[in-house]
């Protein structure tokens, strides 16, 4: 599969001021990749080796478009997370490097939704998403993914992930759970088509991975041999 090309962030159609955008692309690069997980946060419900249930969106339809892309930046694994245990996948969008991501086209509720559920929180109200449109970058509050990136634009809809609000060499490494990993590497094969290989190579050269996991390791997770 040959992932999309981002369009130039800074094209001055979402100045402040601006109307309300419709639809984003979530550009999702931690178990989200793997459409069957981001579900469980449309729908609502317990992903399977979870510890949580979600409470889903207001607007629990499927994305109306799903498409690989490309980020500049790095994946990097840190903190603890309550749901899966082991660290959880950050986004570096300051850092040297690539990384494979799921784009998901959404309506601006369902967006602002997952974002909520990421903190943990019920679905409640729209965010504003101009600082993050017209400086490329927004913290909405000190939350682990309540910082805001737009690295640009595809088919004339804005392109939005959250993060943590600091970079990858600021945190201590932090492997993830073997579920948590799992539906990771899922994604990445699901949207990009990679080989169970190459996706572990990928991911066992992400900062906090390689502490825990090896390539072989890895690949034996998806179930396979190399």
């Amino acid at each position: 599969m040959t992932p999309r090309v981002l369009e130039p962030r800074e094209s001055g159609r979402h100045a402040a001021g601006a109307a309300p955008v419709p639809l984003v692309w979530y550009a999702a690069y931690g178990s989200n990749m793997h459409p069957e997980r981001l579900g469980h946060y449309l729908a609502g419900g317990r992903p399977p080796g979870g510890r949580r249930d979600h409470p889903g969106c207001r607007d629990p339809r499927p994305p109306a478009r799903s498409v690989p892309v490309v980020l500049r930046g790095r994946l990097y694994f840190a903190t603890e997370s309550a749901l899966w245990t082991g660290g959880r996948a950050f986004y570096d969008a300051d850092a040297d490097g690539e990384l494979p991501a799921y784009a998901y086209l959404l309506t601006l509720s369902q967006f602002s939704d997952i974002a909520a559920q990421e903190m943990y929180r019920d679905p409640s109200g729209d965010l504003d998403l101009t600082p993050a449109l017209t400086r490329g970058r927004a913290r909405l509050g000190p939350g682990r993914y309540e910082t805001l990136v737009c690295p640009g634009r595809l088919d004339g809809h804005p392109v939005l992930t959250f993060t943590a609000p600091w970079h990858s060499a600021d945190v201590p490494p932090n492997p993830p759970a073997p579920a948590y990993l799992r539906h990771i590497a899922a994604g990445i094969i699901a949207a990009h088509g990679w080989t169970r290989q190459r996706t572990a190579e990928y991911l066992a050269a992400c900062p906090g991975v390689a502490a825990g996991w090896s390539v072989q390791e890895i690949v034996a997770l998806l179930g396979l041999a190399q």
